[in-house]
């Protein structure tokens, strides 16, 4: 009886779960990353930016755009990666795990300038100059207005840069303003006044007169006297381990990502090798 020879089916060497992992995780930050991108564009738009770039004084604060570069570098990475995923790409997952590499640097650098120059007070001039730069403009862009609101009243509460008479350098709080009918003269906005309790309506005005000599009231009891940089300070030391953790988890996932990508596309040059 002649002996049956068994043939053994090829199968592919590419990863099937591999493949999908990757394709899935980037289809969510493309997807995350056009809803930015989206959201950026249209804060743009209504403040009618893409006609009147010349009125930007620092484009680097202004939140919409902040929000346009971080929406386009993500959807390109989630477009590079899901689409060199799914069709086997080799071009577009080599340049997905490029640019997860220049950023991986980029972040890595970030850091260590942060630790090197943490002392040197140059992190601090910064965050000093940009908060002048909000307070100075701060009734002639509503992107900067909010960002402002918010650090003072919900995420910091503080106010000014090392205190309420910060203020003075807008022209609208400015104490000299009384001169020309402005109401807010020599007082702060209303995201400086504490928030009292049971409050569901904060009051818009509570802020008005607080810096005029001889104010009635107690004015740590109405608005924080803190400024925002201290705040900040004290409030990094208090979640140095959560941020740190948040930092080197997002570090680790790019990593992650890099290997990965690497992976597949060794997978998928080995399978055209046996093709060829």
């Amino acid at each position: 009886m002649p002996a049956v020879r068994k043939y053994r089916r090829e199968t592919s060497e590419i990863s099937c779960c591999l493949k999908y992992l990757l394709f899935t995780s980037n289809v969510i930050i493309f997807m995350v990353g056009l809803l930015v991108l989206a959201v950026g564009i249209w804060a743009w738009t209504e403040k009618d930016m893409f006609r009147n770039i010349g009125k930007l004084t620092f484009i680097a604060l202004d939140p919409a755009f902040v929000l346009i570069l971080l929406g386009a570098i993500t959807f390109f990475l989630g477009f590079m990666g899901s689409v060199g995923a799914l069709r086997e790409n080799t071009c577009l997952l080599g340049a997905f795990a490029i640019a997860l590499s220049v950023l991986l640097l980029t972040e890595i650098g970030l850091v260590g300038l942060a630790f090197v120059l943490k002392d040197k007070g140059w992190i601090k001039d910064q965050a000093t100059e940009g908060l002048r730069a909000f307070i100075k403009h701060y009734r002639e862009d509503p992107d900067q207005q909010n960002l402002i609101d918010w650090i003072q009243e919900d995420w910091l509460q503080c106010c000014g840069i090392d205190g309420p008479k910060d203020w003075d350098s807008n022209n609208y709080f400015n104490c000299s303003s009384v001169a020309i009918g402005s109401r807010e003269a020599c007082g702060v906005p209303f995201s400086c006044c504490r928030r009292r309790p049971q409050e569901v309506i904060k009051n818009k005005q509570c802020g008005y007169d607080v810096r005029k000599e001889g104010y009635a009231m107690e004015l740590s009891k109405i608005i924080y006297e803190k400024g925002c940089v201290q705040a900040g300070e004290e409030w990094i030391e208090h979640n140095l381990i959560l941020i740190s953790t948040g930092v080197i988890g997002v570090m680790f996932f790019q990593i992650l990502g890099i290997c990965f990508t690497q992976n597949l596309r060794t997978d998928i040059y080995q399978q055209k090798s046996k093709w060829h």
